[in-house]
């Protein structure tokens, strides 16, 4: 899988070792192998493009969790989560290119600078923001020379020094980076970098705004990066149902983390959760169909605001973000495998007849 399209339209799912939720308490060992092989399986038979695999300081290796779900899938591609800092650049590239090409180019890397230093802590990790951004400019300056690079080369920074660095495994096609952030730090490193820059599920405004300072960013460099949105759907065969079904969501959240004795969420550290926050504090309900209410009691740990409504009714609201700019969408559930099965039989089409009703395209990646 080559970089897209600008105009392509693209669905990302979410891919877990074993199921775990807002909802649902992780229960058994760390990892379910028939569970993670269901749960990939699922994507694939719905369309997805991609699944993400995550990473944060107490889980499975995402590097092999993905080789797993590639040798239990035959076509969907693998976002692969990896925090620059702890593998050296030059490895690293030479890890993803290995693996793209035993599958057949069906990977991405989405770079994760970090923005919890409590998770970071936990691996070692005491650099600032800041540093950690700055960091991860380097990092993926060498990676894309190790992947490019037809002889060694030389590459001195603040944070690594390579000398006749050189990688003979090379990617089949070109791995697509993905990143996020919204600090003016983040923003300089996606300017650079993103070949897809990565949002929340914030408001139809704050996405606008935030996609042109993105563009302001690239536009220096002669980029101009595809934009994602992240959201959690949440459907039901009518507008009624799906909204109980939020608030029945949204009770197990809060019995969830009572059940774990965490008391009101604390603020958080990342410049995105704040964005979610700051959208939470209009409202639970904004624009057609985003619902900020579980953002709020989580403290926006991740993604976690949702579009409510009829596969039809969500496809529409997805619309309006198409409209602003996003062709990737990564959408994952409260219950992750049920939801994943229904977002493939209903939502993804409900989408792509939309947009081709509309005069865009359905085709995806």
């Amino acid at each position: 899988m080559s970089l897209l399209n600008p105009e392509q339209t693209e669905f990302i799912g979410f891919v877990a070792p074993r199921e775990v939720s807002e909802t649902h308490a992780p229960e058994g060992g760390v990892i379910d192998r028939d569970y993670l092989r269901l749960l990939a399986q699922a994507h694939e038979w719905g369309g997805f493009d991609r699944v993400l695999v995550a990473s944060y300081s107490t889980a499975p290796d995402p590097l092999l969790i993905a080789a797993e779900i590639a040798a239990v899938t035959k076509r969907v591609g693998l976002m692969i989560a990896h925090r620059p800092g702890f593998v050296a650049p030059t490895v690293a590239a030479r890890q993803f290119a290995t693996l793209d090409q035993l599958t057949g180019g069906r990977v991405a890397i989405h770079a994760i600078s970090g923005g919890d230093d409590r998770d970071l802590a936990r691996d070692g990790d005491h650099l600032t923001k800041d540093e950690r951004y700055a960091r991860t400019q380097e990092f993926l300056d060498i990676l894309r020379l190790s992947w490019r690079s037809e002889a060694p080369f030389d590459y001195a920074g603040a944070y690594y020094r390579v000398a006749g660095g050189f990688s003979e495994v090379k990617p089949i096609t070109e791995i697509p980076v993905y990143f996020g952030g919204a600090s003016p730090a983040a923003l300089a490193v996606a300017g650079r970098h993103a070949d897809t820059y990565a949002l929340w599920g914030e408001t139809q405004d704050q996405v606008r705004e935030l996609i042109a300072r993105v563009r302001a960013a690239a536009a220096p460099h002669g980029r101009a990066p595809r934009f994602s949105l992240s959201l959690r759907p949440i459907l039901a065969e009518t507008d009624e149902q799906a909204w109980a079904r939020a608030e029945g969501i949204l009770a197990e959240t809060r019995a969830q983390r009572a059940a774990k004795g965490l008391g009101p969420a604390t603020a958080p550290q990342n410049e995105g959760s704040r964005r979610l926050l700051a959208a939470a504090a209009a409202g639970p309900r904004l624009d057609k169909r985003l619902y900020t209410a579980i953002a709020a009691e989580t403290g926006a740990a991740g993604n976690s605001t949702a579009l409510v409504g009829t596969p039809e009714q969500v496809a529409d609201a997805l619309l309006d973000y198409h409209d602003l700019g996003v062709r990737t969408f990564l959408i994952r559930g409260f219950d992750p495998l049920e939801d994943a099965l229904q977002f493939g039989r209903a939502l993804l089409p409900a989408f792509k007849d939309l947009l081709a009703r509309r005069g865009g395209t359905a085709e995806a990646a």
